[in-house]
């Protein structure tokens, strides 16, 4: 079996590098690159994320990211977000912005909203809640993950019988809780993303990027 190639997509995003050394150390062959060509051609495409939602949209939009994205997902090719790269695949953020509320990449229907919690950022580990059946955390199930956000999708707005999820088994949606429930990870056909860092995550990160790698 060939190793799996993977691209984690560099558009500006910070902390990438953390990303492409736990998909080394799982099995995959990792470039980091904007180019365009790798990033259709790849067998995995990863697009991370950290800081703000609206520099995030940006620096997707300055390479052309919303398009890749999409030419993948409708030829049926992997993609992982991570991080502020999972809440870019909902339709918009109420995270301050100048221009007002601000749009993601449209991929998923919901917001991104402001975490009601006494405490904010949610920093550090937590449970999740594993979807019934989910691949991605395949013996993981019962592990705590490591998370970094003050906002999150607090309300799963795809149904199962909705158009945009025909070709596919139901989406499979995990949660976790920080003051209110929150969607912790997605697996929707070949578009799945976390909301916390699996590659800081320790050895349950890294077992679930192996998940996903092998399933490449």
């Amino acid at each position: 079996m060939s190793t799996p190639q993977v691209v984690v997509l560099d558009y500006g995003s910070g902390n990438v590098h953390s990303a492409v050394r736990a998909l080394e150390r799982v099995g995959a062959q990792v470039r980091l690159t904007a180019d365009r060509q790798g990033a259709l051609d790849c067998d995995g495409l990863v697009v991370p994320g950290v800081g703000a939602f609206s520099a995030c949209v940006a620096g997707l939009a300055a390479v052309r990211g919303p398009e890749l994205v999409d030419r993948r997902l409708a030829g049926g090719r992997p993609v992982l977000g991570i991080c502020v790269g999972h809440q870019v695949m909902f339709e918009r953020s109420t995270e301050p912005y100048a221009a007002g509320v601000l749009d993601g990449l449209g991929e998923w229907p919901g917001v991104v909203e402001r975490l009601p919690a006494d405490v904010v950022p949610h920093m550090g580990w937590n449970t999740v809640q594993a979807a019934e059946g989910s691949r991605l955390f395949a013996g993981v199930e019962q592990e705590r993950f490591y998370f970094v956000h003050s906002y999150a999708v607090q309300r799963w707005l795809l149904e199962p019988h909705d158009g945009q999820v025909a070709h596919f088994s139901a989406p499979r949606v995990s949660w976790s809780e920080h003051g209110v429930p929150f969607v912790a990870a997605v697996e929707n056909g070949p578009l799945s993303a976390t909301q916390f860092h699996p590659e800081k995550s320790g050895d349950a990160g890294a077992h679930l990027l192996e998940n996903w790698v092998r399933s490449l």
